[in-house]
């Protein structure tokens, strides 16, 4: 299985294939509106809004797995990434990372690019770089902000 061949839901509640992003670089990372990297939401606005143009996407899959950090709504989490960062990158549903619920995206991520600590997703804003043509680059801490990321993702678009 390829990353074109998965598919997630919208905070919106539409089901959307990944393969509609065919042919741009993406930052795929499990987001929580209560936990002390959410004022990264910031960074990965400005990314996706500078990169974008070029072809470049960051998605966002809210978790509650680690601390019960995203505990609303999709609803919720629309609204609070709206009203607090003017997000407009794809947020999408809430998911789980880890375990026997894992959403299928997640599964193939850990297979693609294992972390420092093995391949399991150990906390919120855990950032997966892939390349224009679906191909995962990297995996980044929560620790490294998107300001961070800005050289990796310049040389993908």
């Amino acid at each position: 299985m390829a990353l074109y061949d998965h598919t997630a839901t919208l905070v919106t509640g539409e089901e959307q294939s990944l393969a509609v992003y065919r042919g741009q670089a993406l930052l795929i990372v499990n987001v929580a509106s209560k936990c002390g990297f959410t004022s990264q939401y910031k960074g990965l606005q400005a990314l996706h809004e500078q990169y974008a143009p070029r072809g470049f996407a960051v998605l966002a899959f809210p978790c509650d797995q680690f601390g019960h950090q995203e505990p609303g709504s999709d609803q919720e989490i629309a609204a609070f990434c709206d009203r607090n960062y003017g997000v407009t990158f794809p947020v999408f549903s809430k998911i789980e990372v880890n375990g026997p619920r894992a959403h299928p995206l997640y599964v193939w991520l850990k297979q693609q690019q294992g972390g420092l600590l093995g391949s399991g997703i150990k906390w919120n804003f855990i950032k997966s770089l892939v390349d224009k043509a679906g191909v995962v680059r990297a995996r980044f801490a929560p620790t490294t902000t998107p300001e961070g990321l800005s050289r990796d993702v310049a040389a993908l678009v």
